[in-house]
């Protein structure tokens, strides 16, 4: 019955509403982290004129000192992984914007490996690497996508048709072009390529590449400060 007394009430009711406060401005807080909420900016800036911010651009091929990977295409790195862009979101990849228009922008392998595109696959690649070479004796798979236009037709190259299943590739070779197929034709997304370094499953397999702990933080890969919360929100680039 003391639970129940009218005082107790009006206690639960603000001890809820006090949480649900707290719930929205540690919310606020979390995506309006500097560099989070910096790149928002910087990537309209970007796609508006890309000319005006070519100090932004790493060219395709590029390796940083050290790092076993060469960047995939042309580009900006506007997202970045753990970035978040709605609660409840991390992202679990690299957005990398070329500030050209769908299927121009040509996207390079990073690293050899062996090559496999779902029979149901429009825009994506993955490709198997046995030995990770930053964990030797541990396989790691790179995934590559939104290579197709808004309505879903494909920019993969030929070589790679539906249902291509481990086809050895050497790092720098031609996989397609960006896109901007969301997943849903006539609801694009901007043209970029999304990377990310995904787990093995432990039976030859990958794992759900949209799940951050599924992935790994692409920065010593590349050599490039491309962790979201510990980037303050400038353009990658080697040494930085």
């Amino acid at each position: 019955r003391r639970y129940n007394s009218p005082n107790m009430k009006k206690f639960f009711r603000f001890l809820l509403a006090a949480l649900f406060v707290a719930l929205l401005v540690a919310a606020y807080f979390y995506f309006r982290r500097p560099g989070n909420s910096r790149r928002m900016g910087m990537v309209g800036q970007w796609i508006r004129s890309p000319q005006e911010h070519a100090d932004w651009l790493l060219p395709a091929g590029t390796q940083c000192p050290g790092a076993p990977f060469r960047f995939p295409t042309d580009g900006y790195v506007g997202f970045l992984w753990d970035d978040s862009f709605r609660i409840g979101h991390r992202h679990a990849g690299i957005d990398i914007f070329g500030g050209a228009e769908p299927g121009v922008t040509p996207i390079y392998a990073a690293y050899d490996g062996y090559l496999t595109r779902q029979a149901d696959w429009k825009s994506s690649l993955i490709v198997r690497i046995p030995d990770d070479p930053l964990h030797p004796g541990r396989q790691v798979w790179t995934y590559y996508t939104h290579m197709a236009d808004a309505q879903g037709h494909s920019f993969i190259d030929a070589a790679f048709p539906p249902g291509t299943h481990e086809v050895f590739v050497t790092a720098g070779t031609l996989l397609g072009h960006q896109g901007n197929f969301s997943g849903t034709p006539g609801q694009p997304v901007g043209v970029h390529l999304h990377f990310s370094v995904v787990h093995d499953d432990g039976q030859g397999g990958y794992t759900n590449e949209l799940d951050i702990h599924n992935t790994d933080d692409p920065s010593p890969y590349f050599g490039l400060p491309l962790n979201g919360p510990a980037n303050p929100g400038v353009a990658p680039a080697c040494g930085g």
